[in-house]
């Protein structure tokens, strides 16, 4: 009898039901799995689930059982919005969230760190969303916007052009510039409105925006969270609420008030909550979650430098109606701003992957948390790093010797190229250094890494996986440059003229080191063979970047778009629309230098060093603490980016005989006698070198740097007697502010 109910099973299961085939794809899409991960998980091809997806095939038992039921939770998780219960009568299931993130670590104040992108093939040439609203005219800066009765308790208009949000939850959209003029507080929104706000105090202010403002964000993936509302404060209204409107003394030292601030009272009389980070630039004023319910608000302080000028810009500077603009904009495009560029970027990593999801308790129908970590997420708890990933001073490193110096052989050192060489006599009689720079350069070489998701194993005599995330300790020193692979052909060139690839100063390796995957990758594409003596690695990996890198994306093209810098133009015409482009909308420039410091920051706080707090070598720090503190990450970012970027030089100068002079992380610049990229790119019919550089807007192509003489750069050089100094530096104006290479 048992034989018959199993066939019966299978006859059942050989016909389980099928969402339609784009359904299947958004579904899969929505819960951030690759293709890839489907495939392994149902161990078949990455091409099947594809037939699958596309509607070409159809599954077969044994596969489609399995493949129903992930359709089906993951169907719970998201449903359809064309089928959705309004929220009314379907609430919506709750994130499984304590304090705010925010708690976990204070924004940075160092600077962005740089790398070298370029991706392995070029990116799709992606236009900017077709949703991109048209450039509106710039309000003037000088005065303020006209009344108008658009909307119940709207009182004045801010610029057009700004995105406002579609959620009746946040109907206001994500955040408000609060003012005072005429004795009146009000509250500048994005999309053209401006309310009168009745709160007479700092805790009424939190109160009236979680009660009646209606600001806020949806969450930008399934299990995720919304976006608490942000309420940026001038200085007329740091006055009004009882704040000063600089720190000084203690408090500027500290960066935030002291505990025993009148305003910091008053919240605690009020029972609302601050922080670890404290009341500073980035306040984070909370209840403790009850239920589903978020009762959260952030205070952005631009006149306590909140907005830093290295990533903002003037935007300190600007009326209220304006800053609400340039906020908005940035928040519509990549996220509601959680504190510095860099803590935004690491943030958005855990929106679009969250650690935590929500499922169906099958006895009570409630909502709990589910089991185990989301899929494609690096999970809620801390992992350690291998010990040649960990930075000088951490814990792992606790036993080494006092003043003991970490070489090669004992520490992972993948960072970007700092690399120059005297010119050859040929060169030298060149007329011009023409700078070549890389767009949105480590978004490029984050999009379609493989990252380790969890702890390092410790493997001795490994064989080299191409495919699997880790650090190799392997001797690379017999990997010549003048005679390597392109491809399938090997190609001869002058090794002496490229830096090396596998070291950020360009030189060659002297025996074996601890390399990240894609530099011992590229040793092999090169066409020599690697034999690691040991290795840390990760076997379980994800894409992880894939959905942060696309979102930086989409949001640099569509405000290069509205700067009139288009893709998939003709290269002159890509020239001719970057030259001068800041200038057609400063406000709108601004979102672009943010948006491009959140992907250098992002990335940087990956390792994040410690920030003082008494902190002694040794001792864990507060960033060690959470789950995205993975310099794994960070270091086979730069790996792959450097190394993308070399064989783009390999290619260059196999077809064209012309070598770098200089590399500055993601600027090259080359010895020639044109004045500009297309005088030396060699573009046939308008086409690229295939592999080479390629001019164009879109994240891993090339803008022009900058253009200064041969003169200049040798006077340069003998003046300071520095035969190597790096010119990629100075080569966008010429100007020279420092003599010392930098270091």
């Amino acid at each position: 009898m048992s034989e018959l109910f199993e066939a019966v099973d299978a006859l059942v299961a050989s016909r389980s039901r099928l969402p339609p085939p784009e359904e299947r794809k958004r579904l899969r899409r929505a819960h951030g799995l690759t293709s890839d991960e489907v495939a392994a998980a149902l161990k078949v091809r990455r091409a099947t689930v594809s037939g699958w997806e596309s509607g070409k095939t159809e599954p077969r038992p044994p596969e489609r059982e399995a493949y129903a039921r992930l359709l089906e939770k993951l169907a719970e998780l998201y449903p359809n919005p064309a089928d959705a219960t309004p929220p009314a009568q379907a609430p919506v299931p709750a994130t499984f969230t304590g304090a705010p993130a925010a708690e976990q670590q204070a924004p940075s104040t160092g600077p962005a760190p740089e790398a070298a992108a370029m991706t392995a093939s070029e990116p799709p040439q992606t236009s900017a969303p077709a949703a991109v609203p048209a450039a509106a005219p710039r309000p003037s800066t000088t005065t303020r916007p006209a009344a108008t009765s658009r909307r119940p308790g709207a009182k004045k208009a801010a610029p057009a052009g700004t995105p406002v949000g579609t959620d009746p939850r946040f109907a206001n959209g994500p955040l408000a510039v609060v003012d005072v003029e005429d004795g009146k507080v009000l509250a500048y929104c994005v999309g053209g409105l401006v309310l009168d706000v009745p709160a007479k105090s700092l805790p009424a202010l939190v109160d009236w925006t979680l009660r009646e403002a209606q600001l806020g964000a949806p969450k930008l993936v399934g299990p995720g969270k919304d976006a608490d509302p942000l309420i940026v404060l001038t200085a007329a209204a740091l006055e009004r609420y009882g704040l000063p409107t600089a720190l000084a003394g203690e408090e500027r030292d500290t960066g935030r008030l002291a505990e025993g601030h009148k305003v910091v009272k008053q919240l605690a009389r009020a029972e609302w909550r601050l922080t670890k980070r404290g009341f500073g630039p980035w306040v984070r004023i909370y209840r403790p979650v009850t239920g589903s319910e978020r009762a959260c608000v952030q205070l952005c302080i631009p006149a306590w430098n909140a907005l830093d000028p290295r990533h903002w810009g003037h935007a300190a500077q600007l009326p209220p109606a304006e800053l609400a603009r340039v906020l908005g904009t940035y928040a519509a495009r990549v996220m509601t701003p959680r504190g510095s560029t860099a803590v935004t970027g690491l943030e958005l990593m855990t929106a679009l992957h969250p650690p935590t999801y929500a499922v169906r308790d099958e006895e009570t129908g409630a909502w709990r948390k589910a089991d185990g970590k989301s899929p494609g997420s690096l999970g809620e708890d801390p992992v350690d790093c291998a010990p040649c990933e960990a930075p000088d001073g951490h814990p792992l490193l606790a036993d080494l010797p006092r003043f003991h110096i970490r070489g090669p052989q004992e520490k992972l050192f993948e960072e970007a190229y700092d690399w120059a060489r005297p010119l050859t006599d040929a060169e030298a009689m060149r007329r011009h250094l023409v700078g070549l720079d890389v767009n949105m350069a480590f978004g490029a070489g984050a999009n379609g890494l493989p990252a380790g998701l969890g702890e390092p194993t410790h493997v001795r005599q490994p064989a080299f996986d191409p495919k699997l995330p880790g650090s190799w300790l392997v001797d690379l020193s017999h990997v010549d440059l003048s005679r390597v692979k392109a491809g399938k052909e090997w190609v001869e060139l002058d090794g002496a003229l490229l830096p090396s690839p596998f070291t950020p100063k360009g030189d060659r390796p002297a025996g074996p080191a601890w390399y990240a995957t894609p530099t011992v990758a590229y040793a092999q594409e090169l066409g020599y063979e690697v034999r690691p003596v040991e290795a840390w690695v990760r076997y379980e990996s994800g894409r992880y970047l894939d959905s942060w890198y696309t979102r930086l994306r989409d949001a640099y093209l569509a405000t290069m778009a509205e700067l009139g810098v288009e893709a998939n133009v003709p290269p002159a015409d890509f020239l001719a629309a970057m030259d001068g482009y800041r200038d057609r909308d400063p406000e709108l420039a601004i979102v672009v230098s943010a948006i491009k410091a959140t992907v250098k920051g992002g990335l940087g706080k990956l390792r994040e060093r410690p920030r003082g707090e008494g902190w002694r070598p040794g001792e864990r720090w507060r960033a060690l603490e959470r789950p995205t503190w993975r310099p794994d990450i960070r270091a086979a970012v730069i790996s792959r980016t450097r190394i993308n970027l070399h064989r783009k030089l390999v290619k260059h100068a196999a077809f064209t005989g012309q070598y770098p002079v200089a590399i500055l992380s993601d600027c090259v610049v080359y010895a020639v006698d044109g004045a500009g990229p297309l005088d030396f790119l060699p573009y046939r019919d308008g086409k690229p070198l295939p592999g080479g550089f390629k001019l164009g807007v879109n994240p891993g192509l090339v803008k022009h740097e900058g253009t200064q003489t041969v003169l200049w750069g040798e006077e340069v050089r003998d003046r300071f007697n520095a035969p190597e100094l790096n010119l990629a530096r100075y080569i966008k104006d010429g100007t020279i502010n420092d003599i010392d290479n930098g270091e």
